[in-house]
């Protein structure tokens, strides 16, 4: 048996006590007081996030389908893949599919879990789902109130080409659109 290359030291970190110390509609924010794996006292500030997923759907051509937003932490449009938060108790395909109509009108008949990114583990909780929609059909889109965005389709390679122009800097959307590319290849 072939011994793993990856380090296997433990550097678990427990929790003495925590308190909330924001709560909004979304994000939680924490200050925990822990023991390092060295039994030293250290803070934690961290934020609790409900989850989310990110659908990587493409038409039957192969063009992806894409939005532009505006995102105000940022202050700028974005463009992204489909996405959403989890709400509390559903299940993620269904958030999913649920975002997918919303946000672009599309539904899919075929689905696929592809795996889980993490995108901020050193301050969040955060988890984000992908899935992959295909043998899509245009119903009619249901945006939630307040919210405004562009929807359009693009060939892979040329949105791909916007993550190496700067346009696309979302790491979710550049994390599928890379996903995307290295499945075409295999």
């Amino acid at each position: 048996m072939s011994k793993s290359p990856i380090p296997q030291s433990d550097f678990t970190e427990t929790t003495i006590s925590s308190k909330p110390v924001y709560e909004g509609q979304m994000l939680k924010a924490y200050e925990d007081h822990i023991h390092t794996s060295e039994g030293k006292p250290a803070k934690r500030e961290w934020v609790a996030h409900p989850g989310a997923v990110i659908v990587l759907a493409t038409l039957d051509d192969g063009q992806v389908v894409l939005e532009r937003q505006f995102r105000y932490p940022v202050r700028k449009h974005m463009i992204e893949l489909p996405a959403g938060k989890i709400e509390a108790g559903e299940d993620t395909l269904k958030t999913a599919q649920r975002e997918l109509l919303e946000e672009t009108g599309y539904i899919a008949h075929e689905w696929k879990h592809l795996m889980t990114l993490h995108p901020c583990v050193g301050y969040s909780n955060e988890r984000i789902e992908f899935y992959r929609a295909t043998g899509l059909s245009l119903q009619s889109r249901q945006l939630d109130d307040g919210e405004f965005l562009d929807v359009f389709t693009l060939p892979l390679n040329d949105a791909l080409a916007l993550i190496d122009s700067g346009d696309i800097t979302d790491v979710k959307t550049i994390a599928g659109l890379l996903w995307l590319e290295r499945s075409r290849n295999q």
